[in-house]
């Protein structure tokens, strides 16, 4: 089965806007068959920048659809910086930028010199420690969801019942978050990647005062617990952040609650993306769903094609650093480029069949955890682990789930998120 796709030359290309959230809520289909338009007629098409309150209007911005395009303009980080904003189409202030970016936000030296602290923090044995606690935090949240449909006649919501709590528990773990601050963690993350949503964002004339917010709420908990750690070290990943070291330089306190807030970002909200929506190509495709239960051989292709389909984060954007050319494309200093890691994973030029689910596809070069270059994800290794435990997981201890409705869409072009998805337990 595949989606529905209308034929080449029905999209009209002059009245899409890649700037208007409300059509990013809108068909899938509607979104796959405009990137594939572009692909063809408009790689490096331009837009005006979204109006956000209290923030100057920007330039406007260049959308890249080509894998090809994708891939160039990733691999050359000195022509195509990430510090002037990667995860913004406006400009935002330089220290709010990095501190809601933090890696992903820098670019080389300091990029390179916190990516090796954190590198380095990472030991080998603990992560042993926090691949073999997935399971254990699986198993415990597919036995509450089970508990709670048993209270609802059977109904359950796939977002907050069982993708929502798996990511947010695995990081909370890792980090040493207290049981007690683990509600709020979840709900300033959310807001932080709401992008924008009404039914997320209460005031929708000060946005960016609730994701200020947020992130003072998640940054003050963590410099809090960080400075608790210096005192009284455990076997977590805030004490190893606070105590690792490169070439005499550590992490503040304040670069690791940075780091946090991209956790939750990369790590938390993406991967409860992947499980919702991989969770919802399933019920679209039951023979491909019926396959992969059957065979456990196919987790690592599946995971990989769940992660190229649903591709979570939808965008990051670079900034030119000079004049120059990519791919026949002139640019001048300063343009701003948004790479649409959705687009570039259909793309024909690379996938075949790319409209397709295919749970066996390889190899699958999918650029759903980054392109070449510095960038790419530094918990993907990870993020396949639970997303692999999870579904063999719902396989064997939910075989009766069932979707019931349609999912309600995140209202934001920049992360490909499911807010509800309403499903049942037979059994």
């Amino acid at each position: 089965m595949s989606v529905e796709t209308p034929a080449p030359g029905t999209v009209d290309l002059d009245a899409v806007d890649l700037s208007d959230r409300e059509w990013w809520a809108g068909p899938p289909w509607v979104r796959y068959a405009t990137f594939a338009a572009l692909r063809r007629e408009r790689p490096f098409a331009f837009y005006a920048e979204p109006v956000m309150p209290m923030l100057p209007v920007g330039p406007g911005y260049v959308a890249v659809t080509r894998y090809a395009d994708v891939e160039a303009i990733s691999s050359q980080p000195a022509v195509f910086c990430s510090g002037r904003g990667a995860v913004s189409i406006q400009d935002i202030p330089a220290d709010l930028n990095e501190f809601y970016g933090s890696l992903i936000s820098m670019d080389d030296p300091r990029h390179a010199k916190i990516r090796r602290i954190v590198s380095k923090a990472f030991t080998p044995r603990m992560l042993e420690q926090l691949l073999d606690s997935v399971r254990g935090v699986v198993d415990d949240v597919l036995a509450r969801a089970r508990r709670t449909a048993a209270a609802n006649g059977g109904a359950i919501d796939v977002v907050a019942d069982i993708a929502a709590p798996i990511p947010l528990r695995v990081i909370c773990d890792m980090m040493g978050i207290p049981e007690e601050h683990r509600a709020m963690v979840l709900a300033q993350s959310t807001i932080i990647l709401s992008g924008g949503d009404p039914d997320l964002i209460e005031d929708q004339d000060d946005p960016l005062n609730a994701f200020l917010l947020a992130g003072m709420e998640l940054a003050g908990l963590m410099e809090r617990l960080a400075a608790e750690r210096l005192e009284r070290p455990r076997q977590d990943l805030t004490t190893a952040l606070v105590t690792t070291g490169v070439d005499g330089e550590k992490l503040s306190h304040q670069e690791i609650a940075s780091f946090f807030i991209l956790l939750l970002v990369a790590g938390n909200e993406t991967t409860r993306n992947a499980i919702s929506q991989g969770v919802l190509a399933l019920h679209e495709h039951p023979d491909q769903r019926a396959r992969w239960r059957a065979d456990p051989g196919l987790d690592r292709t599946a995971v990989e094609e769940i992660v190229r389909w649903a591709s979570p984060v939808t965008w990051m954007r670079r900034t030119a650093t000079r004049d120059g050319e990519v791919n026949g494309h002139r640019f001048a200093a300063g343009d701003k480029f948004l790479l649409l890691y959705g687009s570039a994973n259909r793309d024909p030029e690379v996938f075949r069949d790319p409209e397709v689910l295919d749970l066996a596809r390889d190899p699958n070069p999918h650029v759903g955890f980054g392109s070449k270059g510095p960038h790419f994800c530094l918990g993907a290794h990870l993020a396949r682990r639970e997303l692999a435990v999870t579904f063999r997981a719902l396989f064997d201890q939910l075989p009766d789930l069932e979707v019931t409705g349609e999912p309600d869409r995140l209202r934001s072009s920049f992360v490909n998120g499911i807010k509800r998805l309403p499903a049942r337990l037979a059994g």
